[in-house]
């Protein structure tokens, strides 16, 4: 009986430890493990069930309940979505391949843990190559966009309804940012991703690889001199109380995916998937307007807070240190890609 006793203890303990391990940071970077979940419509035949990595009323929140939304009203109450909140399906990673193998219907998440599944999506990594935000939706809502949600569900059996965003990052530090001499040898915080070490060498920083839940103390204790983040993060996470500065160099685009299993989409009736077509395409709008308020009111709280905010980066400066990395990464993305983007007209 006592070993019987001491292995559920031993099995117990394992579960706890490997539910722990399979929560994946968010593209901003501010969920934490939870359960919670919205409530589907009570009327509805078809509950689609939505994985986001943020809490209740953040920006993905904000575009899944307009979806839902409009999907009742489209299908006459017929179909709703269902939302779990802070990644408890799973982290972003392993929520595609759940939704790859119909385990989740549905997910709105970062763009982060694509390139896992074709070298096309570190294309989001890349510095500076998008002009501002009408650039990044105008391709990304062009065949561009269309492109690699179609190479995205060849190689995953996902299906990309739409791409809202993370947006743009800033750059905290306890000292002014304003060209690219100003972070010459400082420790930088940069996700476990390869284009943003070599881009912040390239700024002549020392990239430090880190995962996010150490950010906040390295910060803290001087073991970082800064990070890249959302200025949304940068509020919840409560940067601001360990770091006196931040830098709108926005070196860095994320889209985000509004992505279905495509098994579960192939079940669907004719009918039914254009509902979902239509709504996902209302959420787009709603989504990224949602982002754009998120960091206006992060941005006003951190003025607020005695945060000194850099909105006029000398951008040109970083700009011209980061031709070694399009060197690298050019061929493996394909320059072909890389040019329509820079080119493209919005």
């Amino acid at each position: 009986m006592k070993k019987n006793y001491w292995f559920l203890m031993l099995f117990g303990i394992v579960v706890m430890i490997l539910s722990a391990c399979g929560n994946g940071g968010s593209g901003d970077e501010e969920a934490e493990a939870g359960d919670e979940s919205s409530e589907a419509d009570p009327g509805a035949s078809v509950v689609l069930d939505l994985s986001i990595p943020e809490p209740e009323g953040a920006k993905f929140d904000i575009a899944a309940k307009a979806m839902d939304e409009k999907l009742l009203e489209l299908s006459d109450g017929e179909m709703s979505i269902k939302v779990h909140y802070n990644n408890s399906l799973g982290g972003e990673r392993e929520v595609i391949e759940l939704m790859s193998n119909n385990s989740v219907d549905m997910a709105i998440q970062s763009s982060g843990p694509m390139i896992n599944w074709g070298q096309e999506f570190a294309l989001f990594d890349l510095p500076f190559l998008f002009e501002n935000l009408d650039h990044a939706h105008a391709v990304m809502d062009s065949e561009i966009g269309d492109e690699l949600a179609q190479t995205f569900e060849e190689a995953t059996n996902v299906k990309v309804l739409g791409w809202v965003e993370n947006g743009f990052v800033a750059t905290s530090s306890n000292s002014l940012i304003d060209t690219v001499e100003d972070v010459e040898g400082m420790d930088m915080r940069v996700q476990e991703n390869e284009i943003q070490i070599d881009t912040w060498e390239a700024f002549g920083a020392s990239p430090t690889p880190m995962a996010w839940p150490e950010v906040y103390t390295s910060l803290q204790q001087g073991v970082l001199d800064g990070h890249s983040n959302s200025l949304a993060t940068i509020q919840t996470s409560r940067i601001f109380e360990v770091q006196s500065h931040v830098a709108l160099i926005e070196d860095r685009y994320q889209p985000g995916p509004i992505a279905i299993s495509k098994m579960k989409f192939d079940s669907l009736t004719e009918e039914q998937q254009g509902y979902l077509e239509e709504a996902a395409e209302y959420a787009v709008g709603i989504g990224r307007q949602a982002n754009q308020d998120k960091v206006d009111e992060a941005y006003d709280f951190l003025i607020e807070e005695g945060v000194e905010i850099n909105d006029d980066v000398d951008k040109e400066s970083f700009m011209e240190t980061t031709d070694p990395v399009y060197e690298k990464w050019g061929p493996r993305i394909g320059e072909d890609l890389i040019e329509r983007v820079r080119n493209f007209e919005y």
